[in-house]
């Protein structure tokens, strides 16, 4: 029998997250959005807790987010882990039925994850330069380049959200990036679909619980610095 048979709803989640990556942002408000209970458990990326032993025995990859279900299984990469929650907590779903939608939401989703995120996270900006502003530089580039291509993308799709008019996976990638992009300084306010939407999701309690400044290890002199 395979071991992820087991009945994953009897089991509280368990999310190893470290409250500024986008990539546990990302899972945390799917859990918010479903209304999944969920207990936290920080890995310090600045401190390097993603390389202990114990933590590469669940990640290999040395990252966040990981997700343990059903007691003991351990789920990694936010998109899967999303999907995965989407399959088995089918309520308030964050993939459409219809299968163009569908695959508008997972385009969205990979332009962020794939094209935009791992461009300006720790690991490329230490392995890119030493210099301060040398990070920056590479950082806002990356990002101001894929926000161009997100805009387009979203003129096409976009209604109340960034795929028509409910929330879906999108949304979730969305909003971490946007806080990055601030972050990392860049001017979003010649992209109004993307500064639409941030206002939009700005209010949205789901949303407002699992961002980084709500978590138990965001330190408290970063506050207003998110």
């Amino acid at each position: 029998m395979d071991n992820f048979d087991s009945a994953e709803t009897a089991v509280k989640l368990k999310l190893y997250s470290y409250f500024r990556s986008s990539c546990a942002w990302r899972v945390r408000i799917a859990l918010e959005y479903k209304g999944l209970p969920y207990d936290v458990v920080p890995v310090q990326l600045m401190r390097e807790q993603q390389f202990q032993a114990d933590f590469m025995k669940l990640n290999p990859m040395a990252q966040v987010p990981a997700l343990i279900v059903g007691g003991n299984r351990t789920l990694l990469q936010s998109l899967a882990i999303i999907e995965y929650l989407d399959e088995v907590y089918p309520d308030k779903p964050l993939l459409p039925q219809d299968p163009l939608r569908r695959a508008k939401v997972r385009e969205i989703s990979e332009l962020i994850a794939s094209g935009i995120q791992p461009l300006q996270n720790l690991r490329t900006l230490h392995k890119h330069s030493d210099d301060p502003n040398e990070k920056l530089s590479w950082a806002q580039f990356w990002i101001h380049n894929g926000l161009q291509a997100l805009e387009k993308t979203l003129t096409e799709c976009s209604g109340i959200y960034c795929v028509g008019n409910d929330i879906t996976m999108a949304d979730v990638c969305f909003v971490p990036q946007i806080a990055n992009t601030h972050r990392f300084k860049v001017d979003i306010s010649c992209f109004p679909i993307i500064t639409r939407l941030e206002k939009v999701f700005e209010e949205i309690p789901a949303f407002q619980r699992a961002h980084a400044s709500n978590q138990p290890d965001c330190p408290p002199e970063l506050y207003s610095k998110l």
